[in-house]
């Protein structure tokens, strides 16, 4: 940012003979977090579109990244709210829900601090000048579309709850009720998720934001401090979502596909 940008008389800044006088690792962060977001994205796109071992039948076991599951190519058992979007190689069979929890993603406070260092390099790290002449912030498209972050929060709380719902009657077997490390892994994907979402800067500022008074509220201050506890856990969280959602729709790949057995401790 200069003077320019901002309106303010500045003196200009030293003559230096490098770029910045850090003599750390500072590109480490950066280039860590290309590294992982690039590894997600390449492994989430791909399942996304492969179409194929997302269900496990006998145990109702659903990746999420296939949940809900509205195509018309979806297995008919793992479709508990319809099929109703064609079947396509182009339209993910989670195409209702899937970008929806994209942009919740895409927007998130921490995500944005990420990608904009990392991809963007605006700035790559403290003390470290970006490459860009001119700073505009979120004032303009497409950022500007950053604001509306708490409405895919909102969405991004309803997949939480089908979610939910899925690793609840995963609880099953052709014998009736079942229990195997399936479910040890959906029930933590899942509890996880709620973290993440329920540590969300919006969800803080929807139960508390606009409260004058706490003391007139002491349900909702209440929560809000539980909610302000899991805030300050809001980038590991970020990440630990991403691996586990990795790892919960792996591990159910590799059911669905035979290539492993369920281990089961009941049923």
């Amino acid at each position: 940012m200069t003077a320019n940008d901002t309106g303010v008389n500045a003196p200009p800044r030293a003559r230096l003979p490098v770029p910045t006088l850090r003599v750390d690792r500072w590109w480490m962060g950066p280039a860590l977090t290309v590294a992982g977001l690039t590894v997600f994205v390449v492994y989430a796109t791909f399942r996304a579109f492969q179409q194929a071992h997302y269900f496990v039948e006998d145990y109702h076991y659903l990746t999420p990244f296939y949940s809900p599951c509205v195509s018309e190519g979806c297995v008919e058992a793992s479709s508990l709210f319809g099929r109703f979007l064609p079947d396509h190689p182009l339209i993910p069979y989670a195409a209702l829900s899937l970008p929806f929890l994209l942009l919740f993603r895409l927007t998130c406070y921490y995500y944005r601090k990420a990608y904009y260092r990392s991809f963007w390099l605006s700035p790559p790290a403290c003390a470290v000048p970006e490459p860009h002449r001119k700073y505009t912030g979120e004032t303009r498209f497409p950022l500007i579309l950053q604001n509306i972050h708490r409405y895919f929060f909102y969405a991004a709380a309803i997949v939480s709850v089908i979610n939910t719902y899925d690793a609840i009657i995963a609880f099953q077997s052709p014998e009736g009720f079942g229990f195997g490390l399936g479910n040890v892994i959906l029930v933590v994907n899942v509890a996880l998720l709620w973290s993440y979402t329920i540590s969300c800067h919006s969800c803080r500022h929807v139960i508390g934001g606009r409260l004058k008074h706490f003391s007139k509220h002491p349900i909702r201050y209440w929560m809000w401090t539980k909610v302000s506890l899991l805030n300050a856990r809001h980038m590991q969280l970020a990440w630990i979502t991403l691996g586990t959602l990795m790892l919960t729709d792996f591990y159910i790949a590799l059911v669905a596909g035979g290539v492993i057995s369920d281990l089961r401790f009941i049923g």
